[in-house]
Order: structure tokens, then sequence, then C-alpha cells
């Protein structure tokens, strides 16, 4: 009986570590999600230029381009981790009452890009669409880094390091050990979690002004994320925290007028 005993143990052993061996190596499956087919866009609203933005050798970025001499302010847009750029439609839709240009960039990977997606690589690409403005005449003192959910990581890692006009973080989460520990509590994430966008511990480090947008209803990235990361900011900062809104915020006008007013009086003018 004893014998049998450590046999069973032993099979559920080797049945865990092979659960977790097999997360590590596809972990970035789970976290990642660039085939995920966007139904139903709305129509497109406003002007663009469809750009393709050079990262790193035979990676380009397929990317979005709104611009107006007339509007002083450009918003740098890093979506989250599913889908292409006709899921942000409806945003961008919304981006017309707000007088502000635009660069809205598909990751490594995404929307047809090469490459395949990490927190570095990511990293790199935020970097060089950065750039891409700069090279235009657009100075950083009238970039704002706007996060979607991955994105906020992205955009907080910019932040840490340079100053911007403003940083807007929809739906943000304190890191993704965090949210791995959240989804696979039966898994040791801390040891293995590759790609972490650890934004409580970089947050304290941006000097921009910070807009907050977080739904209390959110099911995947839970409010109080949104909140920890709000709280550990510094002064200025702002927040738009609506009950009922979920992960995918409601892009209605409470959400714009929470936008137009952070760009008019939050943001470094």
């Amino acid at each position: 009986m004893f014998k049998y005993f450590h046999f069973t143990i032993l099979i559920i052993l080797v049945f865990y570590i092979s659960i977790l061996l097999f997360m590590f190596f596809f972990q970035r499956t789970f976290m990642y999600h660039p085939k995920v087919k966007t139904l139903d866009s709305p129509p497109i609203k406003f002007k663009y230029k469809e750009v393709y933005i050079p990262s790193e050798k035979n990676i380009k970025l397929k990317s979005w381009f709104s611009f107006s001499p007339l509007n002083k302010k450009t918003i740098l847009f890093f979506h989250g981790n599913a889908g292409d750029l006709n899921a942000r439609i409806y945003k961008l839709n919304k981006f017309s009452n707000l007088d502000v240009n635009f660069l809205i960039i598909s990751w490594r990977g995404f929307s047809g890009n090469n490459g395949k997606p990490t927190e570095k690589g990511l990293y790199q690409d935020a970097k060089k669409a950065v750039e891409w403005l700069q090279n235009k005449g657009i100075i950083k003192k009238d970039i704002i880094l706007y996060g979607e959910s991955l994105g906020t990581g992205i955009a907080v890692e910019l932040a840490s390091k340079d100053n911007f006009s403003g940083v807007i973080l929809e739906s943000p989460y304190t890191s993704m050990v965090d949210m791995g520990k959240r989804f696979y509590p039966f898994v040791p994430v801390s040891l293995l979690q590759r790609d972490r966008y650890n934004s409580l511990k970089k947050i304290k480090k941006i000097n921009s002004p910070v807009l907050v947008l977080h739904g209390k209803a959110d099911t995947l990235v839970p409010y109080y994320m949104g909140k920890k990361i709000y709280d550990n900011a510094n002064e200025p900062k702002y927040s738009y925290f609506p009950t009922f809104d979920n992960h995918m915020m409601a892009y209605d006008q409470d959400m714009v007028n929470a936008l137009k007013s952070f760009l008019d009086h939050g943001a470094k003018q």
C-alpha cells in the first residue's frame, strides 16, 4: 500500500512538472494574441496615412498616422495584447473630438508584421515610434503616451526614463507576474515569468502628468490594480474610474470628457 502511495505521488509530481515546463516554454502564446480577428469594425471617421516604422532588421511596424499642423499635441497609442489596428477604430474615431494628432503602431508579430512579441521587443518598437515622431519634428514635450491594457506597461517603461507631455493608462496592471498569479495560482509565476512588465515598480519614476482610466467592473485586469497604479503615481495625476465599465472601457461622452480635460489641463503645455 505504501509503495502504491509513493507511485501515485511520483505520477502527480511528473504531471505537475510537465505542466510547468509546458507553461514556461509556451507562456508567450498565452500572453500575446495577434491572430484575434476584429468583427464588424465601425467605419473610419478620421484622416490618416498608413506608414511602416522601422524597428529592427526585417521588422517594420504597420502604423496609422493622423496629423494636422493645427493640433499641438500628438498621442502615441500602444494597443493591447490582442487583435489588429482595426480593433481600435472606435477609439480613434473619438480622437477627432480632442483636437490631437495621433500615431498608433502595431507591435511586431501583429497586423502582419514580422517578428515575435516579447517585452524587450515591444520596448524597442515603442522607442522607434518615438524616434519616428521626432524625425517628423514632433518633440517629446508634445507627445502623450497612451497605453491600452498590455500597452500600459510599455508606456510606463518609456515614461519612467524620459519626460513627455503626459501619460494615459487605460486598464493598467501592476505587473504581469501579478496577473499570472491571478490566473494561475498553482504555478510559481515569479520563477517562470519571462515578460514581467513591472509597472508598479516603475510608476514612481514617472515625472510626467498621468491619467489612469479603469472600469471598476473589469473582469480581466482587476480595478484594484489600476487604483494601485494611480495611488503610487506622482503628482500631477488624474483618474477616471467608472462604476460599470469592464476591461474594454466604454468610449462614451464621459470618457471623452475625461480625456479632453487631461489634454487641456493635465498634460504639460
